[in-house]
């Protein structure tokens, strides 16, 4: 069997976790952040799990992670 080409832009994205999970950094943090308050700005700090939903997905172009 051939190996699986492992989608680079992704694996720089998203990490493991001990259990298995991916976990993925949070969007709306970059620009235009004089109207967000304080508190919405720290919690986009905080990476988060992805969705069971997209696990599936993630698994094809991550064969390796």
């Amino acid at each position: 069997m051939p190996k699986i080409k492992t989608n680079r832009a992704a694996a720089k994205r998203f990490k493991k976790t001990g259990t298995g999970k991916l976990l993925r950094n949070k969007a709306y943090k970059r620009h235009i952040l004089t109207k967000k308050s304080q508190k919405r700005k720290r919690n986009l700090r905080k990476a988060t799990i992805i969705d069971a939903t997209n696990f599936k997905n993630m698994k094809k172009i991550l064969p390796y992670l």
